[in-house]
């Protein structure tokens, strides 16, 4: 065996940490003023952009995945997918409990030497704003879009807009569920005394006797996502079968098939979750911090922070679905055809 000719590693030099622990220079010292808690402010910030890193990593990771033209549904494509879908939300823990750590700085403190950094802001931000778009967000329905783009540098600002252009992990999801036949197996699931009915008029029947009165609107959203193309909303992302595919999904997740994809589906809502949570956090953080005044690049601070958190749930449409669940109990019991499409093994 050809001895190792590679240099040894060394801790420092591999993580390159005289560059990571000099890159902190308070604005306060430049300016001969004492205030002890903006190092605090600059590690904090440093460490949320260092997982934002980690984050798009990771997307990126899953985007590659579904963009391919055969995605491979037990394994290890979906696994995979699931397993760095997890690491993001524990990464996205991470960055809501951090908040109480930069919650130890008081509004006194801050105002120490909040003037030096105007106009920086972390709206200011290109990989949240990044991950935002990669996950799915469109600038339409962004909140605030007169200051989107008007904060950042021209450089950054072209590339927010190329990223803009990118195939999103929605849209790419929306085609994976589409490639899904089981929901559309219309005669297999007619039965001897409602042979014309297929799986959605079945499930539509049992659907309505269980709404309470105050639910009867929910039978009508059930007729316009589900029974007839015409009456599907245009505006929504998800296609017609891919809404019904994700539902079909979740009701029947017990299934071997579908316990992965349910999985994946689940942790996107978590994302979402997790994304209301550090903005809620941060709504409050600010209002303890400084009150009604604007924020440091020019937004209406903790405002524009609410009505963000309100209007930029990226899958909004899947968690919708919940709404036409039942128990399992209720559910089209499947018949042996479709039963053999959600194992692992058809049996012979």
């Amino acid at each position: 065996m050809m001895k190792n000719e590679r240099p040894p590693v060394y801790y420092a030099e591999y993580l390159q940490l005289e560059k990571i622990l000099n890159a902190q220079a308070p604005e306060s010292v430049k300016e001969g003023v004492r205030a002890d808690d903006e190092m605090l402010f600059i590690i904090i910030h440093q460490t949320y952009e260092l997982w934002f890193k980690q984050i798009l990593h990771e997307i990126n990771i899953v985007r590659d995945i579904f963009a391919q033209p055969n995605v491979s549904d037990n394994a290890p494509d979906v696994y995979n997918a699931v397993s760095r879908l997890k690491r993001v939300c524990e990464i996205l823990e991470v960055l809501v409990k951090q908040i109480s750590v930069l919650e130890t700085m008081t509004a006194l403190d801050f105002l120490d030497f909040r003037d030096f950094l105007r106009p920086a802001s972390g709206f200011q931000s290109i990989q949240f704003k990044i991950i935002e778009a990669l996950l799915g967000l469109q600038y339409q329905s962004r909140h605030g879009q007169e200051y989107y783009l008007s904060q950042l540098s021209e450089t950054d600002r072209l590339r927010v807009q190329a990223v803009e252009s990118e195939t999103s992990l929605l849209s790419l999801l929306n085609v994976w569920l589409e490639r899904m036949p089981l929901a559309e197996h219309h005669n297999a699931w007619a039965t001897s005394h409602e042979k014309d009915w297929g799986f959605w008029q079945q499930l539509r029947h049992t659907y309505a006797k269980d709404l309470s009165e105050g639910e009867q609107n929910n039978l009508a959203v059930f007729d316009q996502l589900f029974m007839t193309q015409d009456t599907y909303p245009t505006e929504r992302r998800l296609s017609q079968l891919a809404s019904k595919n994700a539902l079909f999904i979740m009701m029947y997740r017990d299934h071997p098939l579908l316990q992965l994809p349910y999985e994946l589906l689940n942790l996107l809502l978590e994302i979402d979750e997790q994304l209301s949570l550090w903005r809620y956090r941060h709504i409050h953080m600010v209002g303890r911090t400084i009150g009604k005044r604007v924020g440091t690049g020019g937004s209406t601070g903790a405002g524009y922070l609410k009505a963000a958190a309100e209007s930029h749930m990226i899958f909004k449409e899947i968690s919708e679905l919940t709404s036409f669940l039942m128990p399992r109990h209720q559910l089209p019991q499947p018949p042996q055809e479709v039963v053999a499409c959600m194992s692992f093994a058809s049996s012979r």
